[in-house]
């Protein structure tokens, strides 16, 4: 029987590299057989079956140097007789003396013990010499040499070799090795095709399935009806049913006698291509070949009417089983249950799992699932937790499903306690626990809690034996993103798409979110691209953050493009799409044209807030239009949108910056006759402006006025102003606030201990510094800014030694160095003449996916051209244009210091 397909599916397999030390029969029978072997080898012969202590003889120095694999080779052919004794001497010389056995020794003892019925040491034999390297073709002629050579009466040494290739997701190599079976005249087993046959099916490749059945079939293999539901299989994936049917028949004509299994694949390739009435022609066959459908065939055919949608129908073939005494799988329930409540007929769906109820199959907690789900989303959580407790009223008990329910919601709501309690409650219950609770308390913690958490609950999840899913993945991915972690998020997205996991949009529009945050657009924009080649279609939140990307990056022509775009394909612009092209125009000195959009989009009736202001006010205010900025505020109001805070703080850090108290006065007049008070931003950003200036006395009349207002200060308000006093040397001033902060409740961050640290290093104060930073590192608020303060510090006054002891150390402590911390010792490095060692920090920088900015190419381009590397020096230029990064003026100037230099030097030589 010949099977139709297309004749070539695969052109070239992807072999492993040669083996320097490949030997075959040939070589060693004909280039060893000398006359020293025939005294040698007897020797060795009696070493092995005499009863002297092989370590004993082969502590003589001529015996073990003169001991050759060619010697070891005959040794194992004339010992095949005992291949255990074979085994012992091969393992003694390989473990015990360190020798290097030739693959023909190999292949010669794999022969021996698969016919000695040794499966389990020639599979582990077979194992080691397949890890060095050798191809399907190298492997396969070593077998077929020692196997032709030693006369073996079975083959079955070729089938052990087949199936170490697909338990090693090594199949094609299994593929290579079967056709040079058949091509020698061996046959393999039938139930080895039948594994290689599965295998192939798995990774989807039914046309090779097909193709190797015909060129075994020619060569006279008889499958049995296991090989042969392989075949049926694929040809329903090929959705090539009719060819399907024939297999089936022409094997029985031969005598094949099939199970229902065969035909219940049959059914289930019908199903899956939405040919389920076709399917139940199938099922009503099978009485007149004396077979009976079974539960899988009912389930199969539920699932199938389920997929077209035909729930009624679905629902006769449900009843039909469970009246032959069938009870129905879970997936078939709740696929119909679902299938029929979606399309409204809720009764129908509630009366089937009463009925399904009476026969065991799925209680009434499925019903009680979905009604606690539909409460919690409606918001009546006191009601869904009252019918949670009821359950056992009820004589049921919560299960995962139950549990997570509840869990997502309380997450969703930010009340991550009452998550955890439920979370607890589940594990105390004894019930497993899946990846969906875990989803959704990593999610909440990314949300509203920390990251560390979430990381902790991702490495738990894991260790207790639950694989993470695309949405656990995801999730952690935009909370390092947003962390601005892009390697641990880039570290996560190849982790699971190693594992086959594929990545969806809100992946990529998180890594894209990400990239754009890190001003890595040209990576945003490759990642934007691999969505389309993916075929996953970007929504408008990836369009957005696209735009807004390259709007930050000053591309505003390319942001317009995929505002376009976007409308093309349908999708809406909001005030989210909008806001970034007003501000990025205005950040490129554009703020007239921002103006002019803004215009247009209100003649167009799109619906702009005070966001879309702000970003006008704040291109006004940069650029000292003063006047400008409060004429738009005008213009917003009379077009019905009010100020806000956001605005009011805009406006005032443009009068700060101006230095004009009268407008500053008006503004916050104006704030408090529509009803507004200033917040902790805006206290904040006055306090921070008077303390940069200098001007602590202003700077603490806010503070005053702040909290006479009862507006508490924060941490970012407190460290504003602790800046200001170290700026000015008020060292002890800034130490009682931050000590007032660590009894208060905004305690101090990285950022409040950074300007200690700052103001230390500076005043060459190290020691302070490392102890202050030492109890940052204990009190997890150390990071890597900090660290690059210490090191700054320590190149400053010439102790490198230390500042690279903080290097090293960075690593133990979790943190890790960034392109400022490579740079600082690049720098270093090459002040010092150890350009080699610059360079080496340079390409681990690069290595690391960091990506270095002007400053760390000025420092390094300086270091080559002071030591006549100019051609490193120009390779390292372009490789910064490549990167979109402009060569600056000092650049220019160190490459002709480089020049005068090179010059000098051949003047001098000559």
């Amino acid at each position: 029987m010949r099977i139709i397909h297309p004749r070539v599916l695969i052109t070239n397999f992807s072999f492993l590299p040669n083996h320097k030390n490949l030997s075959t029969f040939s070589k060693s029978f004909a280039q060893n057989n000398d006359e020293d072997d025939s005294h040698f080898v007897p020797i060795l012969n009696e070493i092995v079956r005499g009863k002297q202590s092989w370590k004993i003889a082969f502590e003589s120095s001529f015996l073990y140097n003169s001991l050759r694999p060619h010697h070891v080779e005959k040794v194992l052919i004339q010992t095949i007789d005992d291949s255990k004794l074979a085994l012992r001497f091969f393992n003694f010389l390989g473990l015990h003396r360190g020798f290097d056995h030739s693959t023909a020794s190999f292949c010669i003892l794999i022969h021996a013990l698969v016919q000695s019925k040794l499966f389990w040491p020639a599979t582990s034999l077979l194992q080691t010499l397949l890890l060095r390297g050798l191809n399907p073709n190298e492997a396969f002629d070593c077998f077929y040499d020692s196997y032709d050579n030693c006369k073996f009466p079975s083959s079955l040494g070729f089938d052990l070799l087949v199936l170490n290739c697909v338990q090693n997701s090594r199949v094609f190599d299994g593929v290579v090795v079967v056709r040079l079976m058949r091509e020698r005249g061996l046959v393999p087993e039938v139930r080895t095709l039948s594994t290689l046959f599965s295998m192939l099916v798995k990774l989807r490749h039914f046309n090779l399935v097909l193709q190797l059945l015909d060129e075994f079939l020619v060569s006279g293999i008889r499958p049995d009806a296991y090989l042969y539901t392989i075949v049926v299989q694929s040809l329903c994936e090929l959705k090539n049913f009719n060819q399907a049917k024939e297999v089936i028949k022409r094997a029985e004509s031969e005598g094949s006698e099939f199970s229902v299994v065969t035909y219940n694949v049959l059914i289930n390739g019908l199903c899956k291509r939405h040919k389920a009435r076709e399917a139940v022609e199938i099922k009503n066959s099978l009485v007149r070949k004396g077979l009976k459908a079974d539960v899988v065939t009912y389930c199969t055919l539920v699932l199938g009417f389920c997929r077209v949608k035909e729930f009624e129908v679905g629902v006769e073939m449900m009843n039909e089983m469970m009246e032959l005494g069938f009870v129905p799988s879970e997936v078939a329930l709740s696929s119909l249950v679902e299938g029929l409540r979606k399309k409204g007929k809720i009764v129908d769906a509630y009366n089937l799992v009463n009925k399904a109820r009476g026969i065991g199959v799925v209680p009434n907690l499925f019903v009680y699932n979905l009604l606690i789900e539909s409460l919690c989303k409606d918001g009546k959580m006191n009601e869904a937790e009252l019918l949670f407790k009821n359950m056992d009223v009820k004589g049921l008990s919560p299960t995962g499903v139950t549990y997570s329910i509840l869990i997502d919601s309380f997450c969703r709501r930010g009340e991550l306690d009452v998550a955890v309690c439920y979370f607890n409650k589940m594990s105390e219950a004894g019930i497993r626990v899946t990846v969906y609770p875990y989803n959704s308390l990593i999610s909440g913690e990314c949300k509203f809690g920390d990251l560390n958490a979430a990381e902790y609950l991702f490495n738990d999840m894991i260790n207790k034996g639950v694989m993470p899913n695309v949405a656990t993945y995801t999730t952690l991915i935009s909370g390092y993103c947003k962390a601005g972690d892009m390697h641990s998020a880039f570290r996560l997205y190849h982790e699971m798409t190693g594992k086959c996991i594929a990545p969806n949009t809100y992946t990529f529009t998180a890594l894209i979110s990400g990239l754009c945050r890190a001003n890595m657009m040209a990576e945003a924009s490759h990642l934007f691209s691999e969505m389309a080649e993916r075929n996953i279609v970007p929504n408008e939140v990836t369009y957005n953050v696209m735009i807004h990307g390259y709007c930050l990056e000053g591309n505003t022509a390319r942001a317009f493009e995929l505002l376009a775009e976007m409308v093309r394909k349908g999708l809406m612009p909001d005030t989210y799409t909008y806001r970034p092209l007003i501000s990025g125009l205005c950040s490129t000195g554009r703020v007239s044209e921002a103006k002019e959009f803004i215009d247009q989009l209100h003649k167009e009736k799109r619906k702009l807030n005070e966001m879309c202001y702000s970003a006008l006010l704040h291109g006004y205010c940069k650029e000292g239009r003063l006047t400008d900025a409060l004429n738009a505020c005008r213009e917003m109001i009379e077009r019905g949108v009010d100020m806000d805070l956001v605005c009011y703080a805009v406006l005032i850090n443009g009068t700060l910056k101006q230095q004009d108290t009268g407008k500053l006065l008006s503004l916050l007049k104006g704030m408090h006759d529509q009803g507004l008070r200033p917040d902790n931003i805006i206290y904040t950003g006055m306090i921070d402006s008077y303390g940069k200036s200098g001007k602590l006395r202003e700077a603490f009349g806010i503070w005053d006025i702040m909290i006479g207002e009862g507006c508490i200060p924060n941490v970012v308000t407190c460290t504003a102003l602790i800046f200001g006093l170290c700026k000015a040397g008020y060292m002890d001033r800034a130490e009682l606030l931050c000590k007032e902060m660590l009894v208060g409740n905004s305690l101090p961050n990285h950022v409040t201990y950074g300007c200690f640290l700052d103001h230390l290093s500076k005043e060459g104060n190290m020691d302070k510094a490392i102890e202050l930073h030492n109890a940052m590192l204990k009190a997890f608020t150390a990071n890597t800014v900090t660290y690059n303060i210490l090191i700054r510090g320590f190149c400053k006054m010439g102790k490198f030694e230390e500042a690279h002891q903080l290097l090293l150390g960075m690593a133990n402590n979790g943190i890790f160095p960034d392109c400022i911390t490579y740079s600082t010792f690049i720098y270093e490095y090459c002040r010092r003449g150890d350009l080699q060692e610059a360079i080496r920090l340079w390409d681990i920088m690069l290595a690391k996916g960091l990506k270095p900015d002007v400053l760390a190419y000025k420092f390094l381009i300086h270091g080559c051209c002071v030591h006549g590397k100019l051609t490193k020096a120009l390779e390292l230029q372009d490789d910064m244009m490549r990167r979109g990064l402009k060569p600056n003026q000092p650049i220019s100037n160190s490459f002709m210091q480089g020049t005068c230099l090179t010059s000098t030097e051949q003047s001098t030589s000559s």
